[in-house]
């Protein structure tokens, strides 16, 4: 028993300076704090010459053992995934991620499930098991998070004066990287030629990415408006005159 309490202290300041999960820390202590009554016992028997108690302890931890993985895997399933989330670290409490369908900000991290509060307001809870079984988007490993704005011109412009005047529109966007601006047509529109301009924010948090889209979209409006860009509508020909249809000069307010 002294051992063994030695044994987990050393164990419990070993396993801090790898994880700062305390409850985890505290679970792997006391974990091999009891391996390690366990193997005293099961010598102690066996010097004595019990080695037939020693068999039956072992068959019956087997069998106890095997019943409660199948009551409780998942269970199991989601506490060994907390595990593994705790030390290989996919993803951290504050860290901005999409799990699934839900994207927001990790508050917590328990051994059986993960917390996230979505941008819209909602309060997620996701177990472990499906996290890791599925793929994780974490926008907050790089330091900095990606906008992709799509905008349509007419077909009418220069292309390639539009391309320019965008280029330098967005060079002002306060919240952005040094990371090169890059700018590609996209598709032929049915009102229009649509581009994407893609811009790195230097902060992956979503009120900065938000303001940095603000901030674009409006210096890409002003600067097609003083150089005379159309920002197309969709347009739709209506025909009156289809079979089955009434003309437009045949319609009653018409005709007054």
């Amino acid at each position: 028993m002294f051992l063994s309490r030695i044994l987990k202290r050393f164990a419990k300041k070993l396993v801090n300076r790898i994880s700062n999960q305390v409850t985890i820390n505290n679970l792997f202590a006391s974990f091999i704090y009891i391996l390690f009554i366990c193997i005293t016992i099961f010598v102690t028997l066996s010097i004595l010459k019990l080695e037939k108690a020693v068999a039956s302890m072992l068959a019956g931890a087997g069998i106890l053992g095997l019943a409660l993985a199948f009551a409780f895997q998942d269970i199991a399933a989601n506490f060994i995934s907390g595990i593994f989330i705790t030390f290989r670290r996919p993803i951290r409490i504050g860290d901005i991620v999409k799990l699934q369908d839900y994207m927001g900000k990790v508050i917590n991290i328990t051994l059986r499930d993960t917390e996230v509060l979505t941008f819209q307001g909602q309060y997620v809870i996701i177990p472990n098991k499906q996290i890791i079984q599925n793929p994780i988007e974490n926008y907050s490993m790089l330091g900095k998070r990606r906008m992709d704005l799509i905008v349509g011109v007419s077909y009418g412009d220069d292309l390639g004066k539009v391309k320019q005047i965008v280029l330098d529109a967005v060079q002002n966007v306060s919240v952005r990287t040094d990371d090169e601006i890059t700018f590609f047509y996209d598709e032929f529109g049915d009102s229009s030629i649509n581009f994407e301009v893609r811009i790195w924010i230097k902060d992956p948090e979503q009120p900065v990415w938000l303001q940095g889209r603000s901030e674009a979209i409006m210096a890409i409006k002003k600067a097609f408006d003083e150089n005379s860009i159309t920002i197309p509508f969709p347009i739709r020909t209506l025909d009156f005159g289809i079979k089955g249809g009434e003309r437009l000069g045949d319609m009653p307010y018409f005709k007054k």
